[in-house]
């Protein structure tokens, strides 16, 4: 089985991608230091939308930036394993192949029971409909290493090395006029922090989700932030932090009171920074960003935004910085 991809967008997504060779057929611009690498992904150009239908396409963009997988690989797969939907085999859009695979995606029963999503939130998680195939294959290939170890994951979907080597040259096809990618430097940080800034950095372009945000990346909020697959501010800075190994609190108020706090002007990238916020007080802050340096953040903003590139500057309201991993200088 294999991934589908479909629809076009015009908007840029930032995923991790993996390590090495790769990288031109993936659309990547290395950001980042050996072995932790953050990628910037292309956004879809003319190829990809003249051989990709809109629907399929705008489902790869949702799903690459739910789970960090790159659109033009998902796409890659969905060409491979039955042409966005339009294949003529038997399976795509009833019954199953004669290996038991089904959908545009090509499930299995026992691997869509394990890794179906209801994409499009009708209350069905449906092989036939790529709203739901498109995410759950992508959650697959996540589950199985992806992006970071991308040939491993392509492999454990079909087990062939042709059927790796094939979907790869087709996303690179997939990527050959893509647009730019829009990707701010990584700072020069060091050690975690630096493992930190860029877990945060591949998020860019995620919806601010109330509540939302685990130690594995995106997740669906409560109250207002229910049926959006994102972070709010404090669950982006955990889980940046929790990729470089260090634990804290989930709240902007714990993380306040708990880390050891940095003087202002001896900040730096991968440091948290607080602010009073429109919830908090400057005892009690109600708002966190991860400095970049240079007086930038990456943050979750607010409900209606996405994780952004800001200035600290701009803020009037700023409390002060912390230091997790580390004892404050003095």
């Amino acid at each position: 089985m294999t991934l589908i991809v479909g629809a076009a967008v015009a908007a840029f997504v930032l995923v991790a991608l993996f390590i090495g060779a790769l990288s031109g057929t993936l659309g990547g611009t290395v950001t980042g230091g050996a072995g932790d690498e953050a990628w910037c992904q292309t956004a879809p150009g003319k190829v990809a939308a003249s051989q990709i239908p809109a629907r399929y396409l705008a489902l790869y963009v949702k799903a690459a930036t739910a789970y960090g997988i790159p659109w033009n690989v998902l796409a890659a797969v969905g060409a491979v394993e039955s042409d966005h939907g339009r294949g003529e085999g038997s399976g795509i859009r009833s019954g199953r192949n004669h290996a038991g695979a089904a959908g545009p995606m090509q499930f299995i029963s026992g691997t869509w029971d394990a890794y179906k999503v209801d994409g499009n939130r009708d209350t069905k998680k449906d092989v036939y409909d790529p709203a739901d195939a498109i995410p759950s294959a992508a959650r697959l290939l996540k589950a199985n290493g992806a992006p970071q170890h991308m040939k491993r994951a392509l492999f454990a979907y079909n087990h062939a090395n042709w059927y790796v080597t094939k979907v790869l040259d087709q996303a690179a096809t997939y990527h050959r006029d893509a647009g730019t990618a829009a990707c701010p430097a990584v700072p020069p940080a060091s050690g975690r922090a630096a493992v930190a800034v860029r877990a945060a950095l591949r998020w860019l372009g995620t919806p601010y989700s109330w509540g939302g945000g685990g130690l594995n990346g995106p997740s669906e909020g409560f109250g207002r932030g229910a049926g959006i697959n994102g972070f709010d501010c404090s669950g982006l800075t955990r889980y940046a932090w929790h990729q470089a190994g260090i634990s804290i609190e989930r709240t902007s108020q714990r993380q306040w009171t708990t880390l050891p706090h940095v003087p202002a002007g001896r900040e730096a990238p991968g440091d948290l920074v607080f602010f009073k916020g429109s919830l908090g007080t400057m005892s009690n802050p109600g708002h966190v960003g991860i400095a970049l340096g240079g007086g930038r953040m990456i943050e979750a903003p607010s409900t209606g935004l996405k994780v952004r590139v800001s200035s600290v500057r701009e803020r009037s309201d700023l409390v002060g910085y912390a230091r997790p991993g580390t004892r404050a200088t003095t």
